[in-house]
């Protein structure tokens, strides 16, 4: 995959990664509202990373991809579709700490919605996070997301207020 946007570019990653991947991971928001994608070191982010380079070029799995800015071809996060229930898909997106609030979610998940949907074949794709999350329901609203549930459900194993929304795939639109 290569997504360009003004700013960024979305590819896959390599396992030379490992290091800022991990690095990534560590910040306060990570570890509070996805503490399943935190590595304490480089040696863990290299093994997820393996796995992660393995799903590439299918729909079983996780398909994740790195966020980089080009200006300093630095990699500040990434994007990524998930399967969860009923052979339904959610995007999930993180931008290091570092990088946040220059609206580089935003614009690479614009982008990267209708090529995953088309290569997908999906026409729909969720969003879910914890209510609390603002930066991450900015950046749904900011991405035409539709809320569908807000409301207590399981996140990530534990009963908490949560937010779904939906983001359709229109081809005419895109």
């Amino acid at each position: 995959m290569l997504i360009e946007t003004e700013r960024l570019i979305i590819t896959e990653f390599t396992p030379d990664m490992a290091q800022v991947v991990q690095e990534n991971s560590v910040d306060e928001d990570n570890k509070r509202f996805v503490p399943d994608e935190v590595w304490e070191t480089a040696e863990e982010a290299e093994e997820t990373l393996k796995f992660l380079i393995s799903q590439y070029g299918s729909f079983d799995g996780p398909l994740v991809y790195p966020v980089i800015i080009k200006k300093n071809n630095e990699n500040a996060g990434y994007v990524q579709l998930c399967p969860i229930d009923n052979g339904n898909w959610e995007i999930g997106y993180h931008i290091a700490k570092k990088y946040t609030g220059c609206g580089y979610a935003s614009e690479a998940v614009k982008a990267f919605l209708p090529v995953i949907s088309k290569e997908a074949g999906l026409t729909e794709i969720f969003g879910i996070c914890v209510a609390e999350n603002k930066a991450s329901l900015a950046v749904m609203k900011n991405c035409g997301f539709e809320n569908v549930f807000t409301g207590t459900g399981s996140y990530q194993g534990i009963k908490r207020k949560i937010v779904k929304n939906v983001w359709k795939y229109c081809s005419g639109k895109q």
